[in-house]
Formats: C-alpha cells, structure tokens, sequence
C-alpha cells in the first residue's frame, strides 16, 4: 500500500537532505562531516499508514535552530528554544579541540611575544559562545519549509490513488 505516496515522499525528503548538505558546505559548517554524514530519513509505511523522520546528528538542531546567549542574541537566534542558562550550561572546552585544528585558528601574542595557549584559546571561545551564543544556520528548515510549501500535486494525486486501492482492497 502506498507505493505512489512512498515514491513521493522519498523525493521529498531527498530533496530536503541534499539541500541540507549543500547549505552545511556553503555555510562553512562543515568541519568535520560528522554532521553532513549524519543526515537521513527514515520513511515507513505500513498497510494503512506512513510515516517521515529525519535524522541527524543531536548538536545539528543548535546549529540549525541557534541558541540564545546569556548576555546578548544574534536577530536569527531570537526564537529559539534553546539558551545557555540553566539547563544548558557553557559548552565543554575539550569539544573545541579538534574543531580549533582543523580550522586552522591559532592564538595571537601576548604583550610579552608569547602566544595564548590552546587550552586558554578554547576557554575563551567556549565563554564567546555562552555570552553571545550560537547564530542559527537554518541549513535544514529553509530546505525543509521550501519543498514542504511545494509539495508537488503528484504528492497529493499518489495518496489519493493508494486511498483508493485502500478502500478496494477493504471492500
């Protein structure tokens, strides 16, 4: 059951996915690729029901969505449901390690000629993030709310037909 409507919607969430990708590659939000590898979905349809899930990596939500500061808000993030207060504290200085090497960000020299160690670089980044917290991406919405609005008439047509072989097949 559902076959047309299944064809439909596994465009649809392809489309969304791809789209997703390109904005992490264009958006330079792509360090690692633990994210960009981590999006799918996850369609299943049953005899007399479907479902769609997409799926990431658990930190691709902040990135998409942002997080509010807990001194000041960048304009994207101001309605997000996430903030660094209370139940989000300030993130981990250890995650920023790999993602201070590969992007290449070395401290600068002190008054004296040293440079700033990496551990106190990482403080002061991870602090960075609290106070001002993280601008929303919307790598995954845009892509998702543009095909949503388009859903093509062939979506609709699909589960119209498979309706229908639904209720003959019941009848």
């Amino acid at each position: 059951m559902f076959a047309n409507t299944q064809e439909e919607l596994n465009k649809f969430a392809k489309y969304v996915i791809k789209q997703a990708r390109t904005n992490l590659t264009k958006g330079k939000k792509n360090a690692s690729k633990r994210l960009y590898d981590s999006l799918d979905y996850d369609l299943n349809v049953s005899k007399n029901s479907f479902s769609l899930e997409f799926i990431m990596e658990d930190y691709g939500m902040f990135l998409d969505e942002g997080v509010r500061g807990a001194d000041s808000v960048y304009p994207e993030s101001a309605n997000s449901r996430f903030e660094y207060s209370g139940r989000f504290k300030m993130i981990p200085v250890a995650s920023l390690d790999k993602w201070v090497i590969r992007r290449g960000i070395k401290g600068v020299r002190d008054e004296k000629g040293r440079f700033i160690k990496r551990d106190s670089l990482k403080y002061a980044i991870a602090k960075s993030i609290y106070s001002k917290g993280i601008k929303a991406s919307m790598f995954f919405t845009k892509p998702f709310e543009k095909a949503f609005l388009n859903l093509p008439p062939e979506l609709i047509e699909a589960f119209a037909l498979d309706i229908d072989d639904l209720l003959d097949f019941t009848t």
